[in-house]
């Protein structure tokens, strides 16, 4: 069998290049740039630690766990401090604790009391019937504006860093969408899907616990890739991928490798721009419509008593009606230990996205000066920063809007016409980091399973190919 080959060293390529060898299947992961882990990149300095990209991850599935058990990360892994749950939200341009249970809601004062009557009325409402509804539409359908308002577009501006009015909530939020068909109410849903999802040993992703490790999340895909050894080639962009056969030819400005299958782990604007020769197979050029606005993270680190707010929760979410520049801030010292030095704190800001993509390419000191303004009248700022670390995100989030299933069509197009090539990553299967690795696993299962029809297949035919005349 020849290799599996796997274009991209992201947290998506790695998982599935690590599951492919433990089930002794030979992987060749190719990668553009001169690092692994794409996005997830933490950086130690001067006591600080700052995460560039994602800060946390979920376990969303029993997978997750079982990956760092086998990567040997169990003794490195850190759970967020279970002190530090409470979410808020800026309301009147200050910040209050996000309800965590029916009764807190209805005491909540984030909410008027027309809302929270408003609510009363979800179960009552009728099913939607488009194939794609903007998220924006579905929430004021079920819930009313001011939900929308101040609960779904902060969260979204935190998660996805994109527009409620825009995302689609069957390409977005599929498991939303599917507990309105089938329960008729999110709210019954959330009761009665309890125990769905405790069969499947799925963990609802308000619920999974979230963990991080010691030296930050590029503790992840640094292990992957120090298992992978050899099999991992960086600096090696990819030209052209043709099929041969039974098989796959993947070239590089230097090498020409031979694989019996190809899994692509790569942005959409990456898979858009591909050089991909095979009988039947479509472009993948419509790809580069999808939106990816840019983000801008900024960590700063403060003296302890330069920060008036308490930050005993785990951040605070901006609403676009708030009229700020910031989407939000994670009290990034108080999630996780070693965040900051002693008698300091450590606060990541994310800026920009389809809210405001412009806000995020500005320089870094008017990216400092942006986020510090808005932190003074969240926080009470009164100090200047002891540390300071900007990241931009040019391309960050694939936007899962509306019309997005006609992209998801073309990738399951592509494989059809193409056995062999798999497409996977954030651009397909979910946008959060646990997403990339049951992703990775899915990927992978698939792969196992076409090698081994190959080979139940074609064995008979290959030997006798190769039996002297």
């Amino acid at each position: 069998m020849k290799s599996v080959a796997i274009i991209g060293a992201g947290i998506t390529g790695l998982t599935a290049a690590f599951r492919l060898r433990r089930e002794n299947i030979p992987v060749t992961v190719y990668e553009a740039s001169n690092r692994v882990g794409g996005p997830i990149q933490s950086i130690r300095r001067d006591g600080y630690l700052a995460e560039c990209g994602p800060n946390s991850m979920l376990e969303t599935s029993p997978l997750i766990p079982n990956l760092v058990k086998d990567l040997g990360l169990e003794c490195r892994r850190v759970y967020a401090n279970p002190e530090a749950k409470a979410r808020y939200i800026v309301r009147a341009g200050k910040p209050i604790a996000a309800p965590s249970s029916p009764g807190k809601f209805f005491g909540s004062e984030l909410f008027s009391a027309g809302a929270k009557l408003r609510l009363m009325r979800e179960p009552f409402v009728g099913r939607g019937t488009e194939p794609e509804e903007a998220l924006g539409n579905f929430v004021r359908r079920r819930l009313g504006q001011e939900f929308l308002d101040y609960a779904i577009n902060p969260f979204v501006g935190g998660i996805y860093a994109g527009d409620p009015e825009l995302l689609s909530v069957q390409q977005a939020f599929p498991k939303l969408a599917a507990v309105e068909q089938e329960y008729g109410s999110l709210i019954l849903g959330q009761f009665l899907g309890a125990r769905k999802r405790k069969r499947s040993g799925e963990v609802s992703k308000q619920n999974a616990p979230m963990f991080s490790f010691d030296a930050g999340l590029e503790t992840l895909p640094l292990a992957l890739a120090e298992k992978l050894g050899d099999a991992v080639r960086l600096a090696a962009p990819v030209t052209l991928i043709r099929r041969t056969g039974l098989g796959w030819e993947v070239s590089t400005q230097n090498t020409i490798g031979q694989h019996s299958a190809v899994l692509l782990a790569v942005g959409a604007h990456q898979l858009a721009r591909l050089r991909i020769e095979a009988e039947g197979f479509p472009s993948l050029a419509p790809l580069a419509e999808i939106v990816y606005p840019p983000v801008a993270s900024v960590t700063l680190g403060f003296r302890r008593l330069d920060v008036q707010a308490v930050l005993d929760g785990f951040g605070v979410l901006v609403p676009q009606a708030e009229n700020m520049s910031i989407l939000g801030t994670l009290f990034t010292s108080s999630l996780f230990p070693n965040r900051a030095p002693d008698r300091h704190v450590t606060l990541t800001t994310y800026i920009g996205g389809a809210r405001a993509p412009h806000l995020a390419l500005q320089d870094r000191a008017t990216l400092v000066n942006c986020v510090l303004k808005d932190l003074r009248k969240l926080l009470g700022l009164r100090g200047a920063p002891t540390f300071e670390e900007c990241f931009v995100f040019p391309e960050a989030i694939p936007q899962y809007n509306v019309g997005y299933g006609r992209f998801k069509q073309l990738m399951s197009a592509a494989e059809a016409a193409a056995p062999g090539l798999l497409i996977s990553g954030n651009a397909r299967c979910g946008i959060s980091l646990s997403d990339s690795i049951l992703s990775a696993h899915k990927g992978a299962e698939n792969l196992e399973n076409y090698l081994s029809r190959i080979d139940h297949e074609f064995g008979e035919e290959r030997l006798s190919h190769f039996q002297p005349t």
